[in-house]
């Protein structure tokens, strides 16, 4: 069947959706970030501190891993900053790709504690030494438990609400944290019972959850970045756009610039179809599609018409 182009006028852009939360969200966001970063900053100090003076590779790995928590906040902060800037001329779609990236930039942050908390533990395991200060130690092991803990599920409450994959995938940094440092509570736990090695396998241990974690987040932020979205969403955009009267054969395809979803909708009208006739269906489709999609922030339209010939 051949098709052309009709009478209505090709792409529409709708405005905005949903931007009546959007400052709001972003300051969720904000506080969400400082509030963890100050929290955790003081967790990695402390086992910072205590590891360097009871020579534990467990906890100064443990400790390593949550400074880099502080780092990846910074990241997550300023990608949040940057998306904030309005569109261009030069960049039309805004800045919203900029939490994709800071995405990544935690994700390689990650795995660089990962890297230097597996040479701690293998120096630690090919030395033989023995950690010392056991109990101040696993206080402060159990101190960076809680930390993390309460910073995950901070996080990730916030990151879900605002739709934010660079804040989620902090957040799950976070919790993977928690039981990082309860690897390094564990190790000295060992060495109080007599297991010299136990201070070096916890940090071997830690270094693979931290690598999984890596992993994971690494995966999660370059399908963002590939322009990967759920099947189901465009299922439903597709559906909800084909139920608006007048509109037929609809195609729908989207992409995520950040926490900002854009969906594109291309329908068949009637030959005969005005110009005023697609301006307002391509209203409705896009109506349509913001209450199926929720995350949806921008739907364009795009209307063509069948050929008379067919």
């Amino acid at each position: 069947m051949s098709h052309d182009v009709g009478s209505c006028a090709p792409w529409g852009p709708a405005p905005r959706i949903n931007d009546g939360g959007e400052s709001a969200d972003r300051r969720a966001a904000h506080r969400a970030v400082a509030w963890s970063a100050g929290g955790l900053c003081l967790a990695g100090a402390v086992e910072l501190v205590v590891a360097a003076l009871g020579h534990s590779a467990g906890l100064l790995g443990d400790a390593f891993h949550n400074l880099a928590d502080v780092g990846t906040s910074g990241i997550v902060f300023v990608g949040l900053r940057v998306s904030r800037r309005p569109a261009t001329a030069s960049h039309p779609y805004g800045w919203d790709r900029a939490e994709d990236l800071s995405g990544l930039g935690v994700a390689l942050l990650i795995w660089a504690s990962a890297a230097l908390a597996l040479v701690v533990s293998v120096r630690k395991l090919l030395d033989g030494a023995t950690a010392s200060h056991l109990g101040v130690g696993v206080a402060a092991a159990a101190l960076a438990v809680i930390a993390n803990l309460l910073v995950a599920r901070y996080k990730l409450r916030v990151g879900r609400r605002i739709r934010s994959a660079a804040l989620v995938a902090d957040a799950r940094h976070s919790w993977i944290d928690a039981a990082s440092s309860a690897g390094a509570l564990l190790g000295l736990a060992g060495v109080a019972a007599g297991l010299w090695w136990a201070d070096g396998v916890a940090g071997l241990l830690i270094t693979g959850i931290v690598a999984h974690v890596a992993y994971d987040v690494s995966r999660d932020v370059i399908v963002r970045l590939v322009d990967a979205v759920a099947p189901e969403t465009l299922e439903a955009a597709t559906a909800a756009a084909s139920a608006v009267a007048g509109v037929g054969h609809v195609h729908a395809k989207g992409r995520w610039t950040g926490r900002a979803l854009i969906v594109e909708v291309e329908g068949y009208v009637a030959p005969e179809t005005s110009v005023e006739a697609c301006e307002r269906i391509g209203d409705e489709v896009r109506k349509a599609v913001a209450e199926a999609v929720p995350e949806t922030r921008v739907v364009t339209f795009s209307a063509r018409s069948l050929s008379r010939e067919d």
